[in-house]
C-alpha cells in the first residue's frame, strides 16, 4: 500500500476546493482496507467527494475509496437482486441499469458521486430516494475490521438522512449497497417536477425507463452546472418542513409559494424558491456565489475557499430566518 504525501484534493471533490492531504492512499478491495484499519484507525474517508465541503487542509490520513464492481445475486421473473462495490460511480450505475432494464433507479440519473455514499444521505429527486430500492448496506467496523450488514430497516432512513449520519457516524466505511430492481412492470413515477412536461415535449405518451432517466437528465443539465466547468456539490440546502400553520402564514404574504404535503400538519417547502425570493439567484461574490440558475446550488467559479463558499451560506441562513423564519438547513458534510 502505497501511501502518497501532501497531495491536493482539488480533483477528490465536485467543489474543486484546492485543500491538501498531508497523507493519502487509494484503496480498490476490501482486504487492502481491512489490512489498512490494522494500523491506521484516524482516517479521513472520500469516495466521489460529491455531498462535502472542504475548509481547511486534512491532517489525518485520507482514504480515497475506490473499490469496484457489479454482480447479480439473483433474480427472478419480476425482479434482479444486485450488490455494487462503493467506489462505483452513481451516475455510471445508473445508466448500466436502465440499459439493462432494470427499474428502480432511472429518476436519480445524472446525481454526482459514488454509490457507497448513496446511502449515507439516501439521495433523492423528482419523487425518488434510494431507500425505496436498498435491501443492505455492508460496512466495515473501524475499530474491530470486521463486516457488517445493515438491512434497510437497520439503516434508519430518513429525509437525506440516515444512521450513518447519526448513530454510527465514523464509526463505518460503507464497502457496498445491494437494491432490488424491477425487471417489469416497472413503477414510473413521473409526476413530481417536470418530468411529464419534458416527456410531452418529446411527444412520449408511454415512457419507458430510458424516456424517464434521458428526460432527468435533460432537465438536471438545463438547471444545474456542470462540476467540471464550476464547482458545486449539487444541492446545498435541505427543502425545509414547515408546519401547516407556517405555511398558511405565509401564503398570505407569498400566494405564489411552492409546496408538498408531507403530513396532515406538515407542509415542505422548496429551498430553492426562498433562497430566489431572498435576492440570491444569481449573485456572484468574486469568485464564488448563487448559480444563475438553481438558487439551490452554491458555485466555486474558479478559485474560491471552502470557507468562502460556507460563509456564503451562513449569510443565506440568516437572510431566510430573518425573512421567513424558517431555518435552512446544510445538505453537504461542511469539513
Amino acid at each position: 500500500m502505497n501511501i502518497e504525501e501532501n497531495i491536493s484534493l482539488k480533483n477528490y471533490n465536485t467543489f474543486g476546493i484546492d485543500v491538501t492531504a498531508k497523507r493519502f492512499i487509494c484503496i480498490d478491495s476490501v482486504y487492502q482496507l481491512q489490512e489498512l484499519l490494522k494500523v491506521e484507525k484516524d482516517i479521513f474517508l472520500i469516495s466521489g467527494g460529491s455531498n462535502m465541503l472542504l475548509t481547511k487542509d486534512i491532517e489525518k490520513l485520507v482514504v480515497h475509496i475506490d473499490i469496484k464492481g457489479v454482480s447479480i445475486d439473483h433474480e427472478n421473473e419480476n425482479e434482479v437482486f444486485l450488490t455494487v462495490n462503493a467506489g462505483e460511480n452513481w451516475h455510471e450505475f445508473v445508466l448500466w441499469c436502465v440499459d439493462n432494464n432494470y427499474g428502480g433507479l432511472e429518476n436519480l440519473s445524472l446525481i454526482p458521486g459514488n454509490v457507497g455514499t448513496c446511502p449515507i444521505q439516501n439521495i433523492g429527486a423528482y419523487g425518488v430516494e434510494v431507500k425505496d430500492t436498498i435491501t443492505k448496506v455492508e460496512a466495515l467496523h473501524i475499530e474491530k475490521g470486521k463486516l457488517v450488514q445493515f438491512s434497510n430497516e437497520e439503516c434508519k432512513f430518513g429525509y437525506r438522512n440516515s444512521i450513518f449520519k447519526n448513530e454510527v457516524k465514523g464509526k463505518y466505511i460503507i464497502t457496498s449497497v445491494s437494491f432490488k430492481l424491477t425487471k417489469q412492470n416497472h413503477n414510473f413515477n413521473t409526476s413530481y417536477g417536470a418530468i411529464e412536461t419534458e416527456l410531452t415535449s418529446k411527444n412520449i405518451a408511454k415512457p419507458n425507463l430510458k424516456n424517464i432517466s434521458d428526460a432527468v437528465i435533460a432537465i438536471r443539465k438545463s438547471k444545474l452546472p456542470d462540476p467540471k466547468e464550476i464547482g458545486n456539490s449539487g444541492s446545498f440546502f435541505k427543502n425545509p418542513v414547515i408546519t401547516k400553520a407556517h405555511f398558511l402564514t405565509l401564503q398570505k404574504t407569498y400566494p405564489e409559494i411552492p409546496s408538498y404535503i408531507v403530513s396532515e400538519n406538515q407542509v415542505k417547502v422548496p429551498a430553492g424558491w426562498l433562497i430566489e425570493k431572498a435576492g440570491f439567484k444569481g449573485k456572484r461574490f468574486g469568485d464564488f456565489g448563487v448559480h444563475k440558475k438553481q438558487a439551490l446550488v452554491l458555485v466555486n467559479y474558479n478559485n474560491a475557499t471552502g470557507k468562502d463558499i460556507y460563509n456564503l451560506a451562513e449569510t443565506i441562513q440568516k437572510e431566510i430566518k430573518s425573512k421567513f423564519d424558517i431555518k435552512l438547513e446544510i445538505e453537504v458534510n461542511v469539513i
